[in-house]
């Protein structure tokens, strides 16, 4: 019989018939596909289980494990911070408050001055009892009176003024309306010769200013022209120049910086200049030069002794009346814009406190931020 080898030839109806070996070979191959099928499984499952990382991401895989606590780990002392003067703000590290688990706090060195709610009160790690009065000093832990006591402030990069109005403590009128009027931004300043000093710290560190103590320095023509009482001379000692330094500085209590009140002749003396920079290094607090002397050696003494500096470029009010105050106070703005910072210096005649009170407040509507004078002024210790 012909055997049939091509569908199309197969009459209907009628199966094919394969060869009984050929039917069923399939079987015989079986086992064989099935031992493959476990090799790769088994490659596979290998390969996961050998893998540093799942193949899924860790964001999609949750993995519930016992929270660890580690042990508190010893607190170093705090260093000195750094930051630039005119940038934004930098990180403080401090010591932990109590209860926080010796955790590294990071605070703003914006805000690591005194709650406005206890400004007027001194800080006890700050005052060393002297026989003229309360000396500002260096805490144990390192504070300076110049951080502590320093008026908070944004921190932002734009451009910035701070205006220091002297001469507080002569006048108790004039005291009590420049402390009532000026805006809390302005910084205060405080003749030592005036009278109920502790009593008008305490209310303009309640208003929320900065303030700063005048210090009277020789100027040229001393003394026809003459400071006032226990003036800084060049020809007195080293040990008078610091009697008289101190009891300035044992007027009153919480500010951050001192700054001259005259002193043409002395700022160009290095060794008496040199000696006061030296105790006001050691006793943590800055120095404000109004710029009224070119040849001041203030700057480089200050940078030598670690005292933190500020220097005028401008005094507000050499001529007493509105328009030409207002115009010094525009040039200000206008230093600002260019430089980011601008310092101006004035006294708390009654014409001056008007004028800077009402240019204050047009001039933070055009984007100019008033400051107290800690946040414009360089710091060697924070570099």
């Amino acid at each position: 019989m012909v055997q049939i080898e091509k569908e199309i030839d197969r009459p209907l109806g009628q199966a094919s018939r394969r060869p009984a070996g050929k039917r069923f070979g399939w079987l015989r191959k079986g086992p064989l596909f099935a031992g493959l099928c476990v090799v790769v499984l088994v490659a596979a499952s290998a390969s996961i289980a050998l893998r540093q990382k799942p193949f899924r991401t860790p964001e999609v895989v949750a993995v519930s494990t016992p929270e660890t606590v580690a042990a508190p780990q010893p607190v170093a002392k705090p260093k000195p911070a750094t930051a630039p003067t005119t940038g934004g703000p930098a990180i403080i590290r401090v010591n932990p408050p109590a209860g926080e688990g010796g955790a590294v706090v990071i605070r703003d060195p914006s805000a690591v001055g005194q709650n406005v709610r206890i400004a007027h009160l001194p800080e006890k790690a700050l005052i060393e009892d002297s026989a003229s009065g309360p000396l500002p000093i260096r805490a144990a832990d390192g504070r300076r009176p110049f951080d502590v006591y320093a008026r908070a402030w944004s921190g932002a990069r734009g451009a910035r003024v701070a205006i220091v109005i002297g001469g507080l403590g002569l006048s108790q009128t004039g005291t009590q309306t420049a402390i009532g009027k000026l805006p809390p931004e302005i910084t205060l300043g405080f003749a030592p010769q005036g009278n109920s000093l502790g009593r008008w710290m305490q209310a303009a560190r309640r208003e929320g200013h900065e303030i700063v103590m005048q210090v009277p320095l020789e100027p040229f023509d001393f003394p026809n022209v003459n400071p006032g009482r226990n003036t800084l001379t060049v020809e007195a000692s080293s040990d008078e120049n610091l009697k008289n330094l101190r009891w300035t500085l044992s007027r009153t209590t919480n500010y951050t910086a001192v700054m001259n009140y005259m002193g043409a002749r002395f700022s160009t003396s290095p060794e008496a200049m040199g000696a006061m920079m030296a105790e006001l290094g050691k006793r943590g607090i800055g120095y404000v030069d109004d710029g009224s002397s070119a040849r001041s050696l203030a700057p480089e003494l200050a940078l030598k002794n670690g005292v933190p500096f500020a220097a005028g470029d401008a005094i507000i009010d050499g001529v007493q009346d509105r328009g030409a105050i207002l115009n010094k106070l525009d040039e200000l703005e206008r230093i600002a814009r260019a430089k980011g910072i601008a310092i101006g210096t004035g006294n708390a005649f009654d014409v001056t406190v008007d004028a800077v009170t009402s240019w204050a407040s047009e001039a933070r509507k055009r984007g100019i931020e008033i400051v107290p004078i800690s946040a414009v002024a360089s710091d060697p210790e924070r570099g």
